[in-house]
């Protein structure tokens, strides 16, 4: 079976801030609604919409939204690199970055590590309102309190995946059987999701567009996360992002 590289392109002109990704990711992967008491820096989002700004005042000003996630880094990965638990890993059948909670002991050093500001920290045990334990998903484990958690592209349905391709007697899973619950939520269509492995999916493509770019790429981090806008000040804020204003979360 051939080694994926699992990636994503995110167009930031058809990103209109609704926050829905947020919402499917939320449910999909049972994150519990926010604690009383918690607040941007302790609260628990796989994935995050901020607004950014061109810096410019009046009928100059343009502002955009962009969604942050876990950029699953390529070899270099910085959380994989200071964990000392190894609770971190990149799967070299897949090239994403997995958390175990299991293994973590919540130091929290991989947060400290990562550039992208995408792994959040349990302050509280997982609770949910009456009732609402029983909409959890099934085949995604709550985490409990003193650990890290992040996106691992909706990792539930990746087995999922594999395990309908065996019904088939088939080795590789269909594409349209793996699609994350962020890309699938999505009403605009900003998100796609695909191999980087195959010319075929967009996210490879993307990856040789000019409008195309990647966060904080001068940090060699190679990560699999592809951004699109024609813009070119988006471009340059990605580049060397200037302070942005959280719209969710």
């Amino acid at each position: 079976m051939s080694a994926k590289r699992y990636g994503m392109t995110i167009d930031i002109d058809k990103c209109t801030g609704c926050g829905a990704c947020m919402m499917a990711c939320a449910v999909e992967n049972n994150v519990p609604p926010a604690a009383e008491g918690a607040t941007d820096r302790t609260g628990i989002t796989w994935i995050r919409v901020f607004q950014i700004h061109n810096g410019a005042e009046g009928p100059n000003r343009k502002s955009a939204f962009v969604p942050v996630l876990c950029q699953q880094c390529g070899e270099h990965t910085p959380c994989v690199s200071v964990c000392p638990q190894q609770a971190v890993q990149l799967d070299p059948a897949t090239g994403i970055v997995g958390q175990m909670p299991e293994r973590c002991l919540g130091c929290r050093y991989c947060m400290a590590a990562c550039p992208y500001h995408a792994r959040y920290f349990n302050w509280w045990d997982p609770q949910w309102p009456a009732g609402m334990e029983k909409t959890l998903n099934p085949a995604v484990a709550p985490r409990m309190r003193g650990v890290v958690e992040k996106c691992n592209f909706c990792h539930g349905r990746w087995h999922a995946a594999k395990e309908r391709a065996a019904a088939r007697g088939q080795r590789q899973i269909d594409p349209a059987d793996y699609v994350p619950a962020c890309v699938e939520a999505c009403p605009a269509g900003a998100i796609q999701f695909g191999d980087l492995n195959d010319p075929r999916s967009a996210p490879a493509r993307a990856a040789n567009e000019r409008e195309s770019f990647r966060m904080l790429e001068k940090l060699g981090t190679d990560p699999k996360i592809h951004y699109r806008s024609q813009r070119d000040w988006v471009r340059e804020v990605a580049a060397a992002p200037a302070r942005k204003e959280n719209v969710h979360g």
